[in-house]
């Protein structure tokens, strides 16, 4: 719209105001002035852009120029100041106005899409404003750091700087939630979650990301996006600490969680004896969990607990001799390593099940 005229409509009465101001050599009054920022605002509205209205200005005060510096050259260049700073005021506060109302149409937008809130034929046409095709299927990334971030944080600017200048315009989405930076992109462009992974790691510095599975139409979104959550959340508890972890690596902790009374049983049965070991059931459980990440290796196993390989046998011997699983025996080893899996998630021995 910048290339359009700039009706007289929105200089009503600026010629006249001027003449009276040099003339005179009184100030602006309040109503001049807020006048002034209301034609501004309604230049706003109408869609002319702040450079075309200053121009239009200027070209009229040119066109005036010798009645109104007739009485002090000095004294028109601040006038016509005074008065151009008025209106741009009242354009700037009107486009300041339409960017939250836009912020905040965007953020519910979001919102609705993340927790599946409202119909799901009107969230899809609501999406194509923000460039996404919700009839394919879409994957979430989701990154976590140390700290909460914001869509005015620096890294969020950041990661859309380079994620943007990497990819355009491909119908991706970026925004925040939670203090997390979030990046929504189709599900066959996994090259796009791919970098804002790296991305979203550097900007964080050391967080982690989590890319949940692509699934189709806007409930795919949301399942997706739960899905990185989730996985974020098994990466805590399960103390993973892989910068990237996809969803799909991951199927198999919430098929082991899916009934949790089965798996406080087994805990129970299989490690409870740990229990009344002097010292507790912690640093045996610890034992084998480093045992088992480190491909049942002791020497490496021991390294990570800063043992002696001899000190961690005999953890291993004790264990056996307590639960009569035996961690170097293939069928006892799956039972125990499913167990410490369960402890972990279940967050057992701290809290009993």
């Amino acid at each position: 719209m910048t290339g359009r005229e700039v009706p007289d409509e929105y200089l009503d009465g600026y010629v006249q105001i001027l003449t009276e101001v040099c003339a005179t050599g009184r100030r602006f009054t309040r109503d001049e002035l807020e006048s002034l920022r209301t034609r501004g605002e309604r230049a706003a509205e109408a869609g002319f852009g702040l450079r075309a209205v200053l121009r239009r200005h200027l070209a009229v005060a040119r066109d005036h120029w010798p009645e109104l510096s007739a009485a002090a050259g000095d004294r028109a260049l601040a006038a016509v100041e005074q008065a151009i700073d008025a209106f741009a005021e009242g354009h700037e506060r009107a486009q300041l106005l339409a960017v939250r109302q836009e912020e905040a149409v965007r953020r519910e937008f979001i919102d609705d899409l993340l927790y599946g809130r409202s119909d799901l034929g009107r969230l899809s046409e609501r999406a194509e404003r923000f460039g996404l095709l919700l009839s394919r299927a879409h994957a979430v990334a989701v990154a976590q750091g140390d700290r909460p971030v914001e869509e005015t944080d620096p890294a969020t600017r950041q990661v859309e700087s380079a994620v943007v200048g990497r990819f355009g315009e491909r119908r991706i989405l970026l925004t925040t939630k939670d203090g997390r930076l979030i990046c929504i992109a189709p599900g066959d462009q996994d090259d796009v979650l791919a970098f804002f992974a790296k991305q979203a790691y550097a900007a964080t510095e050391g967080g982690q990301v989590a890319i949940g599975r692509p699934h189709p139409g806007a409930g795919g979104v949301v399942h997706s996006y739960e899905e990185a959550l989730n996985a974020l959340d098994l990466a805590d508890r399960l103390q993973i600490h892989e910068p990237v972890l996809r969803a799909a690596d991951l199927l198999v902790y919430p098929v082991l969680t899916r009934d949790r009374q089965a798996m406080a049983d087994l805990v129970g049965n299989t490690l409870g004896p740990l229990l009344s070991a002097r010292g507790g059931a912690r640093p045996l459980v610890e034992t084998l969990t480093a045992y088992f990440d480190s491909g049942c290796v002791a020497a490496e196993a021991a390294r990570r607990l800063n043992l002696s390989v001899r000190a961690f046998t005999y953890r291993l011997e004790r264990i056996h001799k307590l639960t009569g699983a035996d961690p170097g025996d293939p069928v006892h080893r799956y039972t125990l390593q499913t167990a410490v899996i369960g402890a972990r998630l279940l967050g057992w021995p701290d809290d009993e099940v």
